[in-house]
């Protein structure tokens, strides 16, 4: 069988069975840490707003739209294919995996916990800190109606990080040192939409070496097995599976 039509058989299983999920469901809670995150190569990019987890010469690049208030992205980072699966695979080096982080939950639902969170994961960059960091809100993050990320909650969870806490770090967040940044980031959340959805794609919302996964499709971010077999197809045939499983989608605007 051709490597194309391995990775479409891999997309194909994924779908069996998969319930389509979008922002509003919350998926049972993370165990544990995954180990390695914190030997991860990670940076800002030129861009300003995409942050960039990884080997920056892998071969399988996962771009993702996240809002750290959005459960359905918890569910994704937990028991979903960005749990271990992905984790692992930046930590191997087989993948690499970039982010950009919104916040229009809470102008959706008020307050300010998502604004807050993007500012102290950015400020958790600052320190070398942002993977471990990310993963620890999202193990701990409240249920989507509180506006649980709070200064003194966000200081608190980044104890769990060694090296996190300082003056710097603290500071950071206690200012909102890195305001301009979760509006550019926000900015560029929305610009991703297109004119198809001009407020954003939607969290999560996965885009693998500039093809970004249909929604229709995007149950194939919650069965963390067919997800990692997808990473590995993928990685066997980074050129051919994008136009050969969709070859009606092109990418998303600035990343195609």
């Amino acid at each position: 069988m051709k490597q194309g039509g391995r990775v479409a058989v891999a997309l194909t299983a994924a779908l069996v069975g998969v319930v389509l999920a979008g922002c509003g469901q919350r998926g049972a809670p993370p165990e544990g840490a995954y180990s390695g995150l914190g030997s991860v190569p990670e940076r800002l990019d030129p861009d300003g707003t995409t942050i960039t987890v990884g080997n920056p010469h892998a071969t399988v690049t996962v771009h993702l739209y996240e809002d750290p208030r959005c459960p359905v992205c918890e569910e994704f980072e937990s028991t979903g294919g960005g749990g271990p699966e992905l984790k692992d695979a930046t930590v191997r080096g087989e993948a690499k995996t970039e982010y950009t982080l919104a916040s229009f939950l809470d102008d959706r639902l008020g307050g300010s916990g998502s604004k807050k969170a993007v500012n102290a994961l950015r400020a958790a960059l600052a320190e070398g800190r942002f993977a471990e960091y990310h993963q620890v809100l999202y193990r701990h993050q409240p249920e989507e109606s509180e506006d649980g990320f709070t200064d003194e909650r966000l200081l608190e969870l980044a104890e769990q990080v060694d090296g996190l806490r300082g003056p710097a770090f603290d500071s950071a967040v206690k200012d909102m040192k890195y305001r301009a940044f979760v509006k550019a980031s926000e900015k560029a959340y929305e610009e991703a939409g297109g004119s198809a959805a001009p407020g954003g794609p939607g969290t999560p919302t996965a885009v693998i070496n500039t093809v970004r996964i249909p929604a229709d499709h995007n149950g194939v971010l919650f069965d963390a097995p067919v997800f990692s077999n997808l990473l590995r197809q993928i990685r066997e045939a980074p050129g051919e599976w994008g136009a050969y499983v969709f070859p009606d989608v092109t990418g998303i605007p600035g990343l195609s």
